[in-house]
Order: C-alpha cells, then sequence, then structure tokens
C-alpha cells in the first residue's frame, strides 16, 4: 500500500479523544461542563478588556499627545523624480508635477534632496529643504518658496 497524502493518519494514541461535555453526568463531564458555577463566565463571557465592572485600563490612562492645529502636511517631491522626468533648465511648479504625475492630491509640495542632481531646474514650490536647496544653487538652478493659503495649509 502507497502512502498518499489523503491515507495519512495519526498514529496510534499520539492525540487523546475528543470529550464531550454538557451530555449529563454518566458522561463524565455533565452538569457544569468543566466550566466551573454558574454566572457570567458560564454563559457567555465577556469583551475583551472588560474587568468585572471596574473603570477598565484603557479609560483610567488619559489620552497621550495632542493635534497641533498648525500643523501642514506635505507631499514629498525628491531630486532624483526631477531629474528622472524632466528635461535640463526647466521650470518646475505644480502644474508640471501634475502633468508629470508626481503629484496626486493638492496638498503642499515640498522638495527633499534624496538623489543625484546634474540637470539645472528653476524650482516653484511651497518649501524645500536646505539641502535641496543647496543641491539646486550648486547646479545652477534656483528656488522660489510659493506662499502657503489657507486652502492649501488645511491639512
Amino acid at each position: 500500500m502507497s502512502v498518499k497524502l489523503h491515507t495519512l493518519k495519526f498514529a496510534t494514541g499520539s492525540r487523546p479523544d475528543k470529550h464531550r461535555v454538557g451530555r449529563g453526568h454518566a458522561a463524565g463531564k455533565g452538569k457544569q461542563a468543566g466550566k466551573g458555577q454558574s454566572g457570567q463566565n458560564k454563559r457567555h463571557g465577556h469583551r475583551p478588556g472588560f474587568e468585572g465592572g471596574q473603570t477598565p485600563w484603557f479609560r483610567r490612562i488619559g489620552k497621550r499627545g495632542f493635534n497641533n492645529v498648525n500643523h501642514v502636511e506635505y507631499q514629498i517631491v525628491n531630486l532624483a523624480d526631477l531629474e528622472r522626468v524632466f528635461a535640463d533648465n526647466t521650470t518646475v511648479d505644480l502644474e508640471a508635477l501634475f502633468a508629470a504625475n508626481l503629484l496626486k492630491r493638492t496638498l503642499p509640495v515640498k522638495l527633499l534632496a534624496k538623489g543625484k542632481l546634474t540637470k539645472k531646474f528653476n524650482v516653484v514650490l511651497h518649501d524645500a529643504s536646505e539641502s535641496a536647496v543647496k543641491a539646486l544653487e550648486a547646479n545652477g538652478g534656483s528656488f522660489q518658496p510659493l506662499g502657503l493659503t489657507a486652502d492649501n495649509a488645511a491639512a
């Protein structure tokens, strides 16, 4: 007889027999069926985190931190993206980035210095890191900041 996956069985005695509880005294696990005395936990149980009516831990401990009303969420564009998508001596602004599919949302845009830059770009965006501005100027380019308005600063 060959061994096939559908013919495999556990070795005899390696697994205990299944014991159905709550089927009468003679069955060996009748009456309370291993659940102890009567009460909530015998019947249904309680939700995770329930502490028997005591104020639970997650309500005793206070919230942490706060939400800064002045926080501005930026979309990120890297120098490597500009290098990959745009030609040399190009003006890069919001319209150009949307046309190149580098922006998906209308949040303010920040230029970061990830990647090498070999081309000259004139960039007009909301913000840029110091190292990104230095890299632009080192290649003869420039950065002009766009002002944040109430429309695009709300995050």
